[in-house]
């Protein structure tokens, strides 16, 4: 199934999904591919929110945008392999079954899988920018991925 099908589906039922992709075996080169898809979506929907400061602060946008690429495209993944280890961490000491694989799949699926809110932000922070708007797509994002990312973990052998 095509991942943007994949996407649309685990706003539907995460856990199907999450259970279909680990179906698939262990393979790290597609848990990074997954991984870095999210990083690159996140990359493009600072996009209108840097346009947008760089056109008030009367500066050049692409020194901006480099920044940006760096921090999504280089730092963000090592943060998103830490994170991952220490849940994986926090779930055994709580009986937690799964493997390190599957902790890293599920907080990276549950990145990608919620990128769509991700472009949602970039496109209010842009056009509208700080505000109720921008608080309220914002926390919507964060309830979609931790709820994504808890579905995968328990899909995983959490619970």
């Amino acid at each position: 199934m095509p991942v943007t099908r994949d996407i649309a589906a685990s706003y539907r039922g995460p856990r199907a999904v999450f259970r279909r992709l680990l179906a698939m075996g262990d393979n790290e080169g597609r848990a990074l591919a997954i991984l870095m898809a999210g990083c690159a979506v996140t990359f493009v929907a600072q996009w209108p929110r840097l346009s947008r400061e760089a056109h008030l602060a009367e500066q050049d946008v692409y020194p901006m945008m480099g920044g940006s690429l760096l921090a999504w495209m280089f730092i963000a993944p090592l943060i998103f392999y830490v994170l991952a280890f220490l849940s994986g961490l926090i779930l055994r000491v709580f009986g937690g079954k799964a493997s390190g694989f599957e902790t890293r799949l599920a907080l990276f699926w549950a990145f990608l899988a919620a990128s769509p809110l991700m472009l949602l932000n970039g496109l209010v922070a842009g056009f509208i920018g700080p505000g109720g708007a921008l608080m309220l797509v914002g926390a919507l994002w964060c309830v979609v991925f931790l709820w994504f990312w808890l579905a995968n973990l328990r899909e995983a052998g959490w619970g």
